[in-house]
């Protein structure tokens, strides 16, 4: 198992959520901690709560992206990559996640009406690719992960 699952099984273990993983994995990169940001990712797990929804990994991915991306304060303003680095990984998690199950909302992914609890042998994977997407993302756009250039 390579370092970043091992990372996420952890954090899973620690009774965090996909959507929760991803920010608390972006947050690290930029040697900072936010736990009302964390708390609130949740809301993303689970399809929003509902498994129609789109994936918490996918939508949460999007938000690590804006966290680089977005406008954050009045003295801020958004970076004209984020509408495209936001579709890029769209376009990759349907062709990807989206293709292998089916769709890409949480039931798809799970293949299960109710998906109130992950399974590890299906989010796991998808989990680490999406990081490693959105990773890859941000640098071919020259954002920095460890956050100095915000």
């Amino acid at each position: 198992m390579d370092d970043l699952m091992f990372e996420m099984v952890t954090l899973g273990s620690r009774g965090y959520c996909c959507s929760q993983i991803l920010m608390i994995l972006a947050l690290k990169e930029r040697s900072a901690e936010n736990p009302d940001l964390v708390r609130a990712m949740a809301g993303l797990c689970r399809g929003g709560g509902t498994c129609r929804g789109p994936c918490g990994v996918l939508t949460g991915a999007a938000c690590v992206i804006a966290l680089y991306a977005a406008k954050g304060a009045v003295d801020e303003t958004e970076s004209e990559r984020l509408p495209l680095m936001i579709d890029t990984l769209n376009e990759w998690f349907a062709e990807t996640a989206g293709s292998a199950f089916g769709g890409t909302a949480c039931g798809d992914i799970l293949g299960e009406v109710d998906c109130r609890a992950a399974d590890p042998s299906r989010c796991g994977q998808v989990l680490v690719d999406t990081c490693q997407k959105v990773w890859e993302i941000l640098e071919e756009n020259g954002f920095d992960l460890s956050g100095s250039d915000d």
